[in-house]
C-alpha cells in the first residue's frame, strides 16, 4: 500500500504556536477595546450633562428658577426625581440647585453600579454648572478635568 505523505496536518508544536500567538494578540486588544468602549460611553455622559445644563438655563431664561426636577425641564416622566438613568444606562444624571442669591446649578453624572462603567477610575463623576465649569473626579475624587473633558 501506498502512503500519502502530503496530508499529515498541523504538529502539536505548530497549534501550540498558534494559540499562544491568538493569546498574544488577545491580552493586547481586549484591555484596548475595554478603553475605547468606556472612552465613547464617557461621551455620551458629558453629552447628557451639557444637555441637561442647557434645559436648565432655557428654564432659568423664562422662569428665574432653576429646577430639580426632571419633568420641568423635559426630561423624563412626570413624577420622576433624579438619579435618572440616562443614554444607554451606564451613567445616572442628578441635578443640585442653590436658591442663592445667586440661584444656580450643578449635574453631575456618576456610573451605574454593576454595568462595568464604574470601573473607570480615571473618570468616575462629571460635573457641569450654571457657569458651564465642566469638572471631573476620579476614583480617588482627584480633579482630572483636564483628562475626561478634554
Amino acid at each position: 500500500m501506498r502512503r500519502r505523505h502530503g496530508l499529515r496536518g498541523f504538529s502539536l508544536i505548530e497549534l501550540l504556536t498558534a494559540v499562544m500567538i491568538v493569546g498574544i494578540l488577545a491580552s493586547i486588544a481586549i484591555p484596548t477595546y475595554t478603553s475605547q468602549v468606556r472612552r465613547s460611553r464617557r461621551t455620551e455622559a458629558r453629552t447628557a450633562l451639557l444637555d441637561l445644563a442647557s434645559r436648565e438655563e432655557r428654564l432659568f431664561s423664562t422662569t428665574t428658577a432653576y429646577s430639580n426636577t426632571p419633568s420641568d425641564i423635559g426630561y423624563g416622566a412626570s413624577g420622576s426625581t433624579f438619579p435618572i438613568a440616562i443614554g444607554s444606562g451606564y451613567y445616572n444624571v442628578s441635578v443640585t440647585v442653590a436658591a442663592g442669591p445667586p440661584a444656580g446649578f450643578t449635574v453631575t453624572a456618576t456610573p451605574v453600579t454593576g454595568k462595568g462603567q464604574d470601573k473607570d477610575t480615571q473618570c468616575a463623576s462629571f460635573s457641569v454648572d450654571e457657569a458651564g465649569r465642566q469638572t471631573s473626579k476620579d476614583s480617588s475624587s482627584n480633579d482630572s478635568s483636564s483628562t475626561c473633558w478634554g
